[in-house]
């Protein structure tokens, strides 16, 4: 799908569909869309005198043959209240549009802009919002596909907005990428496949990749990431991407992204239940979110030295599995005793941060599918946020604002790091279940500092269960835009 601007009126923008965003009738304005309501002799009216269309969020009308538009329909997308519109909204209206329309054989669809917000960040959102809406996770289906293709895109607006616009689409499109790797099965995409894969997106892009096997791994001493990895037939890899500015700034940052991956997570030893174990395809989305950041960003070019770590395993209940109650020793020296085979995600990031560290990452984000705790407290709308430094947590979090992702600040009280105490070894992988959410970030923030550091619980929000009006139902590549804007603004 293309997406373009054009510096046109809505009135004589040729199209198959035309969408409007209209907002909520008040006293002092009773008929939101009056401005475009003359040319459709009054029919826009009619829609709010009649509550067939209320302007209320997301809610739409579509009108064929709309009289005084040279558009073939026109749709009518609720932006909810005036006063209440945000960018994050915009961004959905766009996928609202994608999505109705395009089920509706509409092969070049016109977006036009809300008007009360900056320009250049509408054209913005509504291309990340566009291209994000048109994304479909059914890669696998061998009967033909009987949707129709959405070809275009135009967004009516100055065309000095050009740049605004290529950004737009460079983001989406890299959430798109990091949509399409957490939507593969775990026969599709082992470890090894997923270095393949970021090795394939670094080679396009312009940057450095190494990739440590299993013969590295050890000689680094990473026994926490190759415990969990020794259960399974596939061998593990570390995946390091780096992008280097060629102008950098001042500041002397250098931002590590590090991201869980476990291909497949069946819980080892400590089996998962059958149900929805299918959807632990999934336990990589925090590493596929990095790789996703990681091509947008070397199309964008940040002014700083930006890191990913990566640790692939899978996690399987093999003859040679790691046990509950076996020792392993961390590449930071540090011992953890294994109480929990499926609390594994934590276990890799260990090593993953203290080679992010070596590396001279001077800021860490990690994001994870890392507890069903997460879920328990946040829902499936926000991600859970941990820091160690309070500086570095507002940065993210005013990122992810930005960005239009919910994130929402979580404790990390020194007092929680009393449930992790072991007789045997320096800490246990899990405390009690209490909190299992906290507990783990405070697991991870013993290998993190000193380091300013974000630890991102993606659990509730990296899969979407139920199809949304402008989202289908599956992976949501969340991060990736958060990790761009962040690093772009350090």
């Amino acid at each position: 799908m293309k997406a373009r601007l054009v510096h046109e009126k809505p009135e004589i923008v040729e199209a198959d569909a035309l969408a409007l965003v209209l907002f909520e009738a008040t006293s002092d304005d009773p008929n939101p869309g009056s401005l475009y309501d003359a040319r459709t002799q009054g029919l826009i009216g009619e829609f709010y005198d009649s509550e067939e269309f209320t302007g209320k969020a997301l809610r739409t009308a579509l009108i064929h043959r709309p009289s005084g538009f040279r558009a073939r329909r026109l749709l009518l997308i609720g932006g909810g209240k005036r006063e209440e519109f945000t960018l994050a909204r915009l961004r959905q209206v766009a996928g609202v549009a994608v999505r109705e329309l395009k089920a509706k054989g509409v092969k070049r669809l016109a977006l036009v802009p809300a008007g009360r917000l900056e320009a250049g960040a509408q054209v913005q959102a509504m291309a990340e919002g566009a291209v994000l809406a048109a994304y479909e996770p059914d890669a696998y289906k061998t009967e033909e596909k009987a949707r129709a293709v959405l070809e275009e895109v135009c967004i009516l607006a100055e065309l000095t907005h050009e740049a605004r616009l290529e950004r737009g689409r460079i983001i989406a499109e890299a959430q798109n990428f990091t949509r399409r790797l957490v939507n593969e099965p775990g026969n599709r995409l082992p470890p090894t496949t997923l270095g393949v894969e970021a090795a394939d997106m670094a080679s396009a892009a312009g940057l450095e990749i190494d990739l440590l096997r299993r013969d590295r791994l050890d000689e680094l001493q990473m026994g926490a990431l190759l415990g969990v990895a020794q259960g399974s037939a596939e061998p593990p890899v570390l995946i390091v991407v780096r992008y280097q500015p060629e102008r950098p700034n001042d500041s002397g940052a250098h931002l590590g992204l590090v991201g869980k991956a476990v291909t497949f997570d069946t819980g080892g030893i400590s089996i998962k239940p059958a149900q929805d174990m299918d959807k632990m395809k999934y336990d990589m989305a925090g590493g596929a979110a990095m790789l996703g950041a990681m091509q947008a960003l070397a199309a964008l070019k940040p002014s700083i030295a930006v890191t990913a770590v990566i640790p692939a395993v899978e996690n399987m209940p093999g003859r040679q599995a790691q046990r509950p109650g076996d020792v392993v020793r961390t590449m930071s020296g540090k011992t953890v005793e294994v109480l929990n085979t499926d609390a594994e995600g934590r276990l890799i990031l260990a090593d993953a941060l203290t080679y992010a560290r070596q590396q001279g990452c001077t800021h860490l984000v990690d994001a994870a599918t890392l507890t069903g705790a997460i879920s328990v407290a946040l829902g499936h709308e926000r991600v859970g946020l941990f820091s160690n430094e309070d500086s570095w947590r507002d940065r993210v979090l005013a990122a992810a604002e930005a960005s239009g992702e919910k994130m929402w600040p979580m404790p990390l009280d020194d007092e929680y790091k009393d449930q992790l105490k072991s007789l045997i070894a320096d800490l246990p992988n899990i405390g009690s279940r209490a909190g299992g959410a906290i507990t783990a970030a405070m697991f991870l923030k013993q290998f993190a500092d000193p380091t300013p550091w974000v630890h991102l619980d993606i659990a509730g929000t990296a899969w979407i269960d139920d199809a949304k009006p402008y989202l289908p139902k599956g992976p949501s590549g969340v991060g990736v835009r958060t990790f761009v804007a962040l690093a772009m603004g350090m």
